[in-house]
């Protein structure tokens, strides 16, 4: 079976690796390249393709290994793995790279709810001091002045943005958004079925049919129609005893034949699997056996987080960047059912002894963009930097903007910005719905107060 790889995700991949074995002169290559999208979209299989198609042996890490009940040793644990690469290099005279899965998920912090420990903060050191010193990485306690070779490092994640702000930047880290297009998804669910012998045709229907599902989903549905014949065999051996059958047997295990691979019958499989992944999202039993705690969180926002860096647009396969998502400016832009007006929805009835109100710090452009905000359902959060962190994409968050009517909301950003008259301060909308950002606009700036047209 060949399995289909991105050319565009093999370019970075392999321009990375290749660059960190290379001596440049007068440039500095950053040694981690991050691998970052949504669930289930085959960053981590697309790396192992990679590796064996460049004949790289790869040191393992997961996420799973960077907290521990005594502190400092994942932080040792990456050295020593970090050490154990370069030993490889040195010995076996070929490339090798440090991969650590879901970064996020073990150094990330996604909320106040999440523990940020000591080791939390020993990994993100631990990480950022390689990436500057990758020749002179030591384990604790001991120190050994003979330099190593260099090793690069691939990380993988879904949300970098979780993550501790310095070890993310520019110089350290390449970022690349991995989100495949319909061409790319076509090519590696062909791949997937290449033993079927389904149609070009018929895998991009497939693909069409399925297509806000990700990669993972089609692989999963491969094996979803073999449950039938399992079924049979289980009937046929007894369930008593298909443990001695399948584990402690002199026997061969049972061959299968292949099952229907039509695409109405992958279809049908496809729309079942769809069912049961919408059934999980719609129960939310957890929030009816946790009541208090769910009544607490759902204050929260994840704009709480600490922010890392200015996000960047989703890059495009043509290395053009997609706009930001447009607001939905349609949605009661001058009357709603009720027959009252935008305007009286969001300052209240105006008459004569209620004018609306003014404000001297947010431009026009600014009220109209978080009344939009407002008006689409997103939650508003603020993030500071001084002009030092600024430039290094540090931001600080502003605890949440509890009100949720434009009048309050725009008050109390005016009072922040009216404390802050030395930050840059940006405005971040959050789709609940999808957790994620959709707006990051730069509101203030140093010594530049916008007055409102009049």
């Amino acid at each position: 079976m060949s399995y289909y790889i991105s050319p565009r995700f093999l370019d970075k991949v392999a321009v990375h690796i290749t660059k960190n074995f290379l001596d440049l002169p007068g440039v500095r290559v950053p040694l981690i390249l991050g691998i970052h999208g949504h669930k289930g979209e085959g960053k981590s299989f697309q790396c192992e393709l990679i590796f064996q198609q460049m004949g790289i042996e790869a040191i393992q890490m997961s996420a799973g290994e960077l907290e521990s009940p005594d502190a400092g040793d994942p932080a040792r644990l990456i050295r020593l793995r970090y050490r154990e690469a370069a030993e490889l290099i040195k010995v076996r005279g070929k490339m090798c790279v440090l991969k650590i899965d879901d970064l996020d998920a073990g150094a990330g912090r996604f909320d106040k709810g999440t523990q940020y420990t000591v080791n939390t903060q020993l990994v993100n050191g631990t990480l950022m001091n390689i990436a500057d010193r990758p020749t002179d990485v030591q384990l604790p306690g001991s120190y050994d002045a003979t330099p190593l070779h260099r090793v690069p490092i691939i990380v993988t994640g879904n949300d970098f943005s979780t993550l501790y702000a310095p070890l993310i930047r520019d110089g350290r880290m390449e970022k690349f958004y991995w989100e495949p297009n319909r061409e790319e998804k076509i090519g590696i669910v062909g791949g997937i079925f290449e033993p079927d012998k389904l149609s070009p045709r018929e895998i991009e229907q497939l693909v069409d049919t399925f297509s806000d599902r990700p990669v993972d989903f089609f692989s999963a549905l491969r094996s979803r129609l073999y449950d039938e014949q399992i079924r049979q065999f289980i009937d046929r051996v007894g369930l008593e005893r298909v443990s001695m059958r399948v584990v402690n047997s002199s026997d061969r295990l049972p061959e299968f034949k292949p099952p229907d691979f039509s695409l109405s019958h992958l279809i049908e499989f496809g729309n079942s699997m769809v069912q049961e992944q919408e059934q999980v999202y719609r129960s939310r039993l957890v929030e009816q056996y946790n009541p208090i705690r769910f009544s607490i969180s759902s204050e929260d926002t994840n704009a709480e987080r600490q922010s890392n860096f200015e996000n960047q647009p989703s890059p495009q396969p043509n290395g053009h960047s997609s706009p930001t998502p447009p607001l939905n400016r349609e949605v009661g832009r001058n009357r709603r059912e009720d027959g009252r007006s935008r305007e009286s929805i969001e300052w209240g009835e105006v008459t004569p002894g209620n004018a609306k109100p003014t404000f001297d710090r947010l431009s026009s452009e600014g009220l109209q963009q978080l009344q939009d905000i407002l008006q689409n359902g997103y939650r508003l959060a603020l993030e500071y930097a001084d002009d030092r962190h600024f430039r290094m994409g540090a931001w600080k968050t502003y605890p949440t903007i509890s009100a949720n009517q434009a009048p309050e909301v725009i008050a109390e950003v005016e009072s922040f910005l009216a404390e802050r008259p030395n930050d840059y301060v940006r405005l971040i909308a959050i789709d609940p719905k999808a957790k994620r950002r959709v707006i990051e606009k730069v509101i203030q700036r140093p010594g530049s107060v916008t007055k409102q047209n009049k």
